[in-house]
C-alpha cells in the first residue's frame, strides 16, 4: 500500500504540468490583458506594470519563468494593485470555503445515503417514490435557482436567517465544534450548495443498496432469522459504499476549493469568491494559482477514495 501511494503522489507531478501548461496557454489566448481597463492606463504605468510582471517578454519566456516559481512551491502573484502572492491568499481564503465545503459535505453524507438506503429498503413503497421526487428535483434545481428561491422565501418574507457573508469560527480547527457557528447565515449557503449533491448521492446510495439487497447471502442472513436492522446496517450497507465512496471523493473536493456561484451569492469570503473576481479582472497570477491548487485537491481526494476502497472491501489489494 505504502508503494501504491508513492506512486500516486509521484503522478501527481505530471498532472500538475499538465494542468499548469494547458491553463497557462488558453488565458494567454484570450484576448485582452490583466491590466487592460475601461479606462485605459497612462501608457508608461502599463509598460511599467508588464515590465515588473514580465508581460513584455516571449511567451515562452514568461512560460519557463512560471515553472521555475512552482518549482519552488511559488504561485506567483497577483496582478490587482495590492501585488501579494498568491499562496497567502489561498491561505487566508480557504479557511473558509473549508468550513463551508466541510459543513455542506457533512449534510450531503447524511441526508443523500440517509435517502438512499430508506427508499432501497422501502423499495416501491411512497418513502421510496418521496426520496426518488427529492432526488430528481434535487438533481434539477442550479444552486443559484435555489439560492435565490430560499433566500426570498427564508430570509426575505420570513427573516428567519442572514444571507450576508460567513457564520463559521475564525479559525479552521474550530470547525468541528457545533456551537462555533452562526447558523443563521450558515444553513441557507449549506442547503443551496448541498441540494444538489446530496440528491446525487442518495440516486447512487439506492442503486447500490437494491443491487446489495439482492444478493444471495442477504437472503441467507435473512432466512436465518437476523433482525432487518442488522441486515441492513451490517451486511448490507458497508458493501453498497465502494459506489458512493466513487462519487464522495471528487464531491468533497469541489466543495473544499468553494463554490463560485454560492459565495457570490452570499457574499462569502472564500477561495471561489476569489477566483470569480480574478478571472472578472484577467488576473493571470490568480487564476493560474487557484486553478493548479483545485487540481491538487481533487488529484488529493481521488487518492484517498482509492485507499479507502481497500478498507471498505478487503478483495481489493494495491501493489
Amino acid at each position: 500500500m505504502t508503494a501504491y501511494i508513492l506512486r500516486r503522489i509521484l503522478w501527481m507531478i505530471p498532472l500538475l504540468w499538465a494542468v499548469a501548461t494547458v491553463t497557462f496557454f488558453l488565458m494567454h489566448l484570450v484576448p485582452g490583458g490583466p491590466f487592460d481597463r475601461e479606462k485605459p492606463l497612462p501608457p508608461a504605468a502599463q509598460e511599467n506594470l508588464e515590465q515588473q510582471y514580465h508581460l513584455n517578454e516571449p511567451l515562452w519566456r514568461q512560460y519557463t519563468l512560471y515553472l521555475q516559481g512552482l518549482v519552488r512551491g511559488d504561485l506567483g502573484t497577483t496582478y490587482s494593485g495590492s501585488g501579494r502572492p498568491v499562496t497567502d491568499i489561498i491561505r487566508e481564503r480557504f479557511d473558509t470555503s473549508l468550513q463551508l465545503g466541510v459543513v455542506t459535505f457533512i449534510f450531503v453524507i447524511i441526508v443523500g445515503m440517509t435517502l438512499g438506503v430508506v427508499s432501497a429498503v422501502y423499495h416501491n413503497s411512497a418513502v421510496d417514490y418521496a426520496g426518488v421526487l427529492f432526488a430528481t428535483a434535487g438533481a434539477a434545481l442550479p444552486n443559484f435557482i435555489l439560492a435565490t428561491f430560499l433566500t426570498i422565501i427564508f430570509a426575505v418574507n420570513f427573516g428567519w436567517f442572514d444571507v450576508l457573508g460567513w457564520g463559521g469560527p475564525d479559525n479552521w480547527y474550530q470547525m468541528w465544534n457545533p456551537f462555533a457557528y452562526d447558523w443563521r447565515k450558515v444553513v441557507l449557503p449549506v442547503l443551496s450548495l448541498g441540494v444538489l449533491s446530496a440528491a446525487f448521492v442518495a440516486r447512487v446510495t439506492r442503486a447500490s443498496m437494491l443491487e446489495v439487497l439482492n444478493q444471495d447471502y442477504i437472503r441467507t442472513a435473512r432466512a436465518k432469522g437476523l433482525r432487518e436492522y442488522n441486515v441492513v446496517l451490517r451486511h448490507s450497507v458497508k458493501n453498497a459504499l465502494i459506489p458512493v465512496l466513487t462519487v464522495a471523493g471528487p464531491i468533497f473536493a469541489l466543495l473544499i476549493t468553494g463554490s463560485f456561484i454560492v459565495e457570490r451569492a452570499f457574499a462569502i469570503p472564500g477561495i471561489g469568491q476569489e477566483f470569480v473576481s480574478a478571472v472578472l479582472n484577467r488576473d493571470y497570477g490568480m487564476i493560474m494559482g487557484t486553478t493548479i491548487f483545485f487540481a491538487f485537491i481533487v488529484a488529493l481526494m481521488n487518492l484517498v477514495v482509492d485507499v479507502l476502497y481497500a478498507y471498505v472491501d478487503p478483495r481489493i489489494r494495491y501493489s
